[in-house]
């Protein structure tokens, strides 16, 4: 298989996390609080693994200059979500935290499913085991995320099968991203060594200012235990690609 060929299949199957909505149908709310939080915590360790072990080292190695980058891509997250109102939702009861609800929702997880689209394929523009790495900690992120947003989509007064239809539609969008990346990658020389270190900053950003916050609600220290060992493990599984 190509790059290219690993990207479109890559962006597929974490469209598909979109659907992972149904769980709502099959497992109890107290269950799925449980597994949230410890979905969360595998999350963070694997998007800070893939940018301490893969991305910026490829940035160091390669072009050591534009390690600032990793500076704008946080900024720019920033700037993304302040403008569109879009915030990472991990918590099945996050409807009554302030969240924009119904199409604004859809709106912001289809720009979010762009750049996660233009993560992936600018990191099989690197390498391979570069992109496979990107693919899974996206995908172990947007598990919970999707969960979330699906629990948004309900409380605003849509059907279950409805938001499931949106919510996937929605994750289709990263395919532009793809698109972008490659359109760019034909007219700009090494393009990836910028929108690399641009990833990296945008892992930064959502493991910093969602996840890791999220995390310290449980103040348990059993909590904290499980949590730092799922931590871990995302780091585990990264450093193993």
């Amino acid at each position: 298989m190509t790059p290219f060929q690993y990207t479109l299949l890559s962006v597929f199957i974490v469209s598909l996390v979109s659907l992972a909505g149904v769980l709502f149908l099959s497992f109890k709310t107290s269950f799925l609080k449980k597994m949230m939080m410890v979905l969360v915590s595998f999350s963070t360790g694997a998007l800070l693994g893939n940018v301490f072990l893969h991305l910026i080292p490829e940035v160091i190695e390669e072009h050591p200059e534009n390690l600032a980058w990793v500076l704008v891509g946080i900024l720019f997250s920033f700037i993304i979500e302040k403008f569109i109102h879009w915030r990472h939702c991990h918590d099945i009861e996050c409807a009554t935290h302030v969240h924009p609800v119904g199409p604004l929702v859809i709106i912001g997880d289809a720009v979010h499913n762009v750049l996660d689209g233009i993560l992936i394929a600018t990191a099989y523009l690197v390498s391979i085991p570069v992109g496979i790495s990107t693919t899974i900690a996206v995908l172990l992120h947007e598990i919970p995320q999707e969960l979330g947003d699906f629990a948004v989509l309900i409380h605003s007064g849509m059907s279950k099968s409805k938001a499931l239809l949106f919510n996937f539609f929605s994750a289709l969008t990263a395919f532009i991203g793809v698109g972008l990346v490659v359109v760019l990658a034909q007219s700009i020389t090494n393009i990836e060594m910028i929108l690399l270190p641009l990833a990296a900053g945008n892992f930064l950003y959502i493991a910093g200012s969602d996840l890791i916050p999220e995390l310290h609600k449980d103040t348990r220290l059993k909590g904290a235990a499980i949590q730092l060992t799922m931590m871990i493990a995302g780091i585990g599984i990264i450093s193993l690609v």
